[in-house]
């Protein structure tokens, strides 16, 4: 996999082995139940197991923002979505921008629809996907249909 230019400000890096940088934006409780609804913070074992498992289950990248790593993002085989930002760098239209060049992957990759499970309560990613076309279907499961393939 090769870096994904996003714009002038992000790149998408394809995963590496990186917890130190991370560990980082998975150490904040607020995060962590945003992503996965949990009530504590990763340790290296569970970062580790959960970028295995994204890394071989389809593509997964850091988000690099003017030069540092601010988050992840990934779409998997299965045609789903999941993307997480550190809460210094949300609400800064990162996470719109990588979805939007993901869907761009999606459609590379043939896929004629891509998904993503947002929590009830996570609001601020309904409205963040919703932006970008993404339609509820289901309780907490969002789809957006992959034109011309």
């Amino acid at each position: 996999m090769e870096n994904r230019i996003v714009d002038q400000d992000i790149v998408l890096v394809p995963y590496y082995p990186n917890a130190e940088a991370s560990l980082t934006w998975y150490q904040d409780p607020d995060v962590c139940r945003q992503v996965d609804n949990i009530d504590h913070v990763y340790d290296f074992d569970l970062l580790n197991r959960m970028y295995t498992f994204l890394s071989t289950h389809g593509n997964c990248y850091y988000i690099q923002y003017h030069g540092k790593l601010v988050g992840d993002v990934s779409l998997r085989d299965n045609a789903e979505i999941s993307i997480v930002v550190c809460k210094e760098y949300q609400n800064l239209h990162i996470g719109r921008r990588c979805v939007l060049n993901m869907l761009a992957l999606a459609k590379e990759k043939g896929m004629k629809e891509v998904k993503a499970n947002i929590y009830a309560f996570n609001t601020q990613s309904q409205k963040m996907f919703e932006s970008v076309g993404f339609h509820k279907t289901a309780e907490e499961w969002y789809s957006f249909q992959i034109s011309g393939n």
